[in-house]
């Protein structure tokens, strides 16, 4: 037998800007005929109004290996994943996989609103043709994992959005499928579950099984992933070795340097983080740092009350997306009491000089709260380079600190 698990071969989507479906409700076509004075005349064959969400791609995957795909926003990440999962069918070119499948694409996906926590577990699993005694074994590991207990009788359509998530991934991890799609639902959920599908993903890596995963947290990917695919408007633009293919995308990223400005509140319009930025040592707002200087990483926000136990934090990460170091607000016990504070607020770490070797590097900025979790978590907020400057044999370390050396 072939130990093809995935293949595509010169797939492309394209889609028709502003295109109507044929089928419509009553209130839809209405609608349409309302507007249509207000829309214009515009050719139906012209290029502009067509769009390859994806164009030539082509891959294989082996049974038992773990992928990631990356890329930008609009790169057709999810587009691919999409056509794997026959949700859309491709504008030309083909794609085989092997059965059964399960994906996490969004929210919901497979589930049924009106049906409890329960019934859609077992409906999952008879889709992915496990037999009852199969998903009654797992079934009791899949709503511990879930933390959803008290309401696994109640219909789908009363949980929350993160409830669902927890729920589809225990059920897609608990199952066992042969090849399991995951588009980005790491992100979703308290830091707490979090971790624990960070861990689960990493079981179901190292356990045979094959997996798609699509993200933008570069540490997952390279923790999880043995080999990377990296999309670009459409196409691929580089895949092999995870880590060679990660430091090439962040390097051509377009995380912004030394300054980041957000204007974004959480679900509750509690917190707005406002903008995130590196300063040298006199204040000025700077993407490149010398070596030997001390510099600052600043994050802006505001708060519509008082937060208790609010807490700011940042990770750094070099170009490889290897975490190098975390500091946070709740290491200074004097400001647990005023980072929370109603009202507009700026936050500044010092970075010493001489530690960090020269090159570039990317601020991953967390704002939560204990019993909340995440009201902002950013991966990629804003970008840095340290400028070597009088410093001597740089090889791969991340750190380069300048140390007391004696003769004895």
């Amino acid at each position: 037998m072939s130990d093809i698990a995935v293949r595509v071969e010169n797939l492309g989507k394209q889609y028709r800007i502003g295109e109507y479906v044929s089928y419509q409700t009553l209130r839809e076509s209405l609608m349409r005929t309302i507007t249509s004075p207000f829309r214009g005349r515009r050719s139906q064959d012209s290029d502009s109004e067509y769009i390859w969400a994806l164009k030539d791609v082509s891959f294989e995957v082996k049974q038992g290996e773990v992928v990631g795909i990356i890329g930008r926003n609009g790169a057709g990440k999810s587009t691919l994943l999409k056509i794997l999962t026959r949700i859309t069918t491709p504008t030309e070119g083909y794609a085989e996989i092997i059965e059964p499948v399960r994906s996490l694409l969004e929210v919901g996906t497979g589930f049924h609103p009106e049906l409890t926590g329960r019934e859609n577990i077992y409906l999952n699993g008879a889709v992915m043709g496990m037999k009852k005694r199969e998903i009654d074994r797992k079934f009791t590991e899949i709503v511990e994992f879930s933390g959803v207990e008290k309401f696994i009788d109640t219909p789908l359509k009363r949980y929350s959005s993160g409830m669902q998530v927890r729920l589809a991934f225990a059920v897609a991890a608990h199952l066992e499928p042969k090849v399991l799609l995951v588009d980005e639902v790491l992100a979703v959920g308290d830091a707490e579950f979090q971790n624990r599908s960070l861990g689960k993903m990493r079981d179901i890596a190292g356990g045979g099984r094959t997996v798609l995963f699509v993200s933008h947290n570069m540490t997952a990917i390279l923790q999880l992933c043995s080999r990377a695919i990296l999309l670009d408007s459409g196409k691929i633009v580089g895949q092999g070795d995870t880590r060679n293919v990660v430091s090439s995308y962040l390097k051509d990223s377009q995380i912004p340097l030394g300054e980041k400005v957000f204007n974004i509140s959480d679900e509750d319009n509690t917190v707005e983080l406002l903008r995130a930025y590196t300063m040298d040592n006199n204040q000025s707002i700077r993407p490149d740092i010398l070596y030997k200087d001390p510099f600052y990483i600043a994050v802006e926000y505001q708060t519509a009350s008082q937060v208790d136990g609010l807490r700011v934090g940042l990770r750094l990460h070099n170009e490889q997306n290897v975490p190098i170091l975390h500091t946070a607000t709740s290491d200074c016990s004097n400001l647990e009491s005023l980072v929370g504070a109603k009202g507009a607020h700026r936050v500044k770490v010092q970075i010493p000089g001489s530690l960090l070797a020269p090159g570039r590097y990317y601020v991953e900025l967390g704002i939560w709260s204990p019993g909340v979790g995440h009201h902002h978590h950013i991966t990629e907020a804003v970008a840095f380079e340290i400028a070597g400057v009088d410093v001597d044999s740089v090889g791969d370390e991340v750190l380069r600190p300048t140390l007391e050396w004696d003769l004895l």
